[in-house]
């Protein structure tokens, strides 16, 4: 009998997905013919997110020679592993490129085409170009998605739930500002993507408040300046006279660090060390559970400072005081975040500032007071030089290993599931910053007065008939404004997505997380009831679950999550699919 599978969303992860069914097939599925549905009412491959349909002027977030969809020996996953070629090597580009959304759009088609060649001989797979708003079915029976303008649902054994970033109703605080701005004939812009977002109502030369300085607020800057007709000599932007001004402002104050601008030479930091399978063991393993900040943050904290010193010993020993083995034999017996361990790192690293301080890089202007508002503007755009020559200097490389700890940390937390905001962020802030250019860019719209910088711990008032805003960094500063853009994505909860299935399956009873997350089976992705029971034929991955913590594509050789999940789940469903 012909089994069927319906994988909803057929985006990146869903196309990972599909790739590691065709890897799997061959051992695992003996039955006699598969049909595959993908239900996205996108393109294959890219999705909503990458889809060929949007500004040629976005970039992706990556140099091409870091992005990858396929396995290599470092993926640590019970199938096999079927290398392929990285974004540079497909199209032809200079590995360093941070090449347009489009080309990203390409490439996923085509991997999307090539994974559908490896499936077996008697797969057949369709696409659908509808949205799914309802999945059905006794938990021992067949399933049925219903998709939406069509009568007779879609019966599948099994189900993967992959729809990626999803739309959310405005939460108390934005409803607010949406209502007031209505009343008062404003405009507010709620968190979305920008790519799909309606600027078009942000006037020509009208003050704009900006809430975000991450990676939305780079695709605002870019759409609202060059995207209006503006551009670039060398480091002047010339304006087109369509610009809005944007006053930016965030938490930080500041935009995310940018990316490493030099490569890796020499010895890797030897990872995990201090976060690895052993201490995920012991922390899952707690009948009380364990706390984020209290049992999990120290271990970040000293497997982020190994990673730096490591570095630091062996690539820049001139400018410490030990040898590594000594240094690292110490480090070893101090307890994470103890008044040891920094006693011993302030007596082996001479200089502040080759020492990692975790806590004021998430606070750069913790401290900060500006007496004007020029003197603001100065302070921060001497804050995005000094980062951008310091993360293009080799003699700054303790920064890379960090980033490599980083990854390293990111794989060892997916198994803990939902951490919580922070952390996300606080990655994101270090290790998925802009572009080099992109901040340079920046640099030369806040010399051209288009952009303008509020401060740290930004707060957003509405009040007699305007928006207001005003920082700590700059006591005293009001600026007001008719506009208020939120530049950051929704939160991808299930009680406020706007995808209709998901919000079914929460009324239904599936568990979440304390952050509102579809909660699933970290070992191969199956939904999880609020019991705590997998559900036998439904399962899901991505930024709705609380097994987001990788991307659908990733750099090559880092032991990718993301594909380990996709093999883990391609198997269950393969052996699933068997068993029936």
């Amino acid at each position: 009998m012909r089994r069927s599978l319906v994988i909803v969303g057929a985006g990146p992860r869903g196309t990972g997905i599909l790739e590691r069914i065709g890897a799997n097939a061959p051992s695992l599925y003996g039955g006699s013919g598969l049909d595959i549905h993908l239900v996205d009412p996108y393109p294959p491959g890219g999705g909503r997110i990458w889809r060929h349909d949007q500004s040629p002027l976005l970039w992706m977030n990556s140099q091409a020679q870091d992005v990858t969809m396929f396995t290599d020996e470092t993926v640590e996953v019970a199938g096999p592993v079927l290398p392929g070629p990285t974004l540079d090597e497909w199209s032809g580009l200079d590995g360093r490129t941070f090449a347009s959304r489009r080309e990203q759009s390409r490439y996923m088609g085509w991997v999307y085409e090539r994974a559908v060649a490896g499936l077996p001989r008697d797969a057949v797979v369709r696409h659908h170009r509808r949205r799914a708003v309802r999945l059905t079915g006794e938990p021992t029976g067949r399933q049925e998605v219903w998709l939406e303008g069509v009568d007779a649902p879609l019966v599948a054994d099994a189900v993967i739930l992959t729809q990626g970033h999803l739309d959310a109703e405005l939460d108390d605080e934005q409803t607010e500002l949406a209502r007031y701005a209505e009343r008062n004939g404003l405009v507010h812009l709620p968190p979305d993507f920008t790519a799909d977002t309606d600027l078009s109502r942000l006037a020509p030369g009208e003050p704009v408040l900006v809430r975000g300085f991450g990676l939305a607020f780079v695709d605002l800057m870019v759409l609202l300046t060059e995207g209006r007709g503006g551009r670039y000599d060398g480091e002047t932007y010339l304006p087109s006279g369509r610009e809005p001004v944007l006053y930016v402002g965030s938490r930080r104050g500041v935009p995310y660090h940018s990316k490493i601008g030099y490569d890796w030479s020499g010895e890797r930091p030897p990872l995990p060390r201090y976060l690895g399978p052993g201490e995920i063991d012991e922390l899952l393993a707690r009948p009380d559970g364990y706390d984020f900040r209290r049992d999990v943050w120290p271990l970040i904290e000293k497997e982020l400072g190994f990673a730096h010193y490591h570095r630091l010993f062996t690539a820049h020993p001139e400018r410490t005081r030990a040898a590594w083995t000594d240094f690292d034999e110490k480090y070893a017996a101090c307890p994470p975040g103890s008044p040891e361990l920094d006693a011993l790192v302030a007596s082996a690293v001479p200089d502040p500032a080759d020492r990692l301080a975790l806590t004021a890089l998430d606070h750069p202007l913790s401290g900060v007071r500006h007496t004007s508002y020029e003197a603001l503007q100065d302070g921060l755009r001497g804050y995005i030089t000094d980062d951008l020559a310091r993360r293009h200097d080799p003699g700054h490389s303790p920064d890379l290993a960090v980033f490599l700890g980083l990854l390293s940390v990111y794989g060892q937390l997916m198994r803990l599931g939902d951490v919580g905001e922070w952390w996300h962020g606080f990655f994101s802030y270090l290790a998925s910053g802009p572009p080099g250019p992109r901040l340079r860019q920046l640099l030369a719209l806040s010399r051209a007065g288009v952009v303008r910088f509020l401060g740290a711990d930004v707060r957003v008032t509405a009040d007699d008939g305007v928006f207001r805003a005003q920082s700590p960094t700059l006591p005293g500063q009001v600026t007001e404004a008719r506009a208020l853009v939120e530049a950051r994505l929704p939160q991808p909860t299930l009680a406020r997505t706007r995808d209709p299935l998901l919000r079914a399956l929460h009324t239904e009873g599936v568990a979440v997380t304390a952050a509102g997350l579809l909660a699933v089976d970290s070992a191969d992705g199956r939904v999880l009831d609020r019991a705590g029971a997998p559900h036998p034929r439904r399962f899901a991955l991505g930024p709705h679950t609380d097994a987001r913590g990788a991307g659908a594509f990733t750099r090559p050789r880092t032991n990718s999550p993301s594909f380990r999940q996709n093999d883990a789940t391609a198997r269950a469903v393969l052996d699933l699919l068997r068993t029936l």
